[in-house]
């Protein structure tokens, strides 16, 4: 299907796996967190499973889970907290060494007329952190969204305060992120190349989304 990229006044990117190639260094971050802070191989296993399987989700989430369903303690905010700062300190060095999409600056200036908008399931302050780091935020004049807040809260706020304008488009790798853009009624494109969604091609087939394999691909 064509994608007429210039009638869109809002375009919102997902981060990993869209504007970064990092979904395999979070993945493997959180089997690090789970295995520091004492997990067998297997409950390290069972949080990168539910990880990938909530692809968009907020790590908080997941830590919860992983607490309340995986190792079967008590989700105190001690115990998030500990996890959250080990995964943290994972992160820290690997998403600065990690790959920008090609694309990025032609597809801003083929795009004048739209904001930018990041949003993500990561966290919101190391999203910031990193994008003015990696000279990225520049692009991004609609703002830079993450954890906690979830998607949909993001995307119903900033269509109330006006700051989200349509016609939309939401330019994802995960299920959540076509599922939160039908719920805000944004359009979507689906980027291949670096999901984590074994079974993307059925998904995106069966529910008619747009394929790209990158944003190279949206030019």
């Amino acid at each position: 299907m064509q994608i007429d990229i210039r009638k869109y006044k809002t375009i919102v990117f997902d981060c990993d796996g869209v504007v970064l190639d990092s979904n395999v260094v979070k993945t493997q971050a959180y089997y690090r967190t789970a295995k520091q802070l004492g997990a067998t191989d297997a409950q390290a296993q069972a949080l990168v499973d539910y990880h990938v399987r909530l692809g968009g989700i907020s790590r908080y989430h997941k830590f919860d889970y992983y607490l309340r369903e995986i190792t079967h303690k008590p989700v105190t905010e001690k115990a998030i907290q500990a996890l959250l700062d080990v995964f943290a300190r994972e992160l820290e060095v690997v998403l600065v060494e990690c790959q920008v999409a090609e694309g990025l600056n032609e597809l801003r200036q083929a795009t004048p007329q739209a904001s930018w908008m990041i949003l993500s399931g990561g966290d919101q302050q190391e999203i910031r952190t990193l994008f003015a780091k990696r000279d990225l935020a520049k692009y991004f004049d609609g703002g830079l969204f993450g954890s906690p807040d979830n998607k949909d809260t993001v995307l119903a706020r900033e269509k109330e305060n006006g700051h989200l304008q349509f016609p939309a488009l939401f330019i994802g790798d995960s299920k959540y992120d076509f599922e939160a853009a039908q719920r805000a009624g944004l359009d979507f494109v689906f980027l291949s190349d670096w999901t984590e969604v074994t079974d993307w091609q059925d998904y995106c087939k069966h529910h008619q989304i747009t394929v790209r394999r990158n944003l190279m691909g949206l030019l």
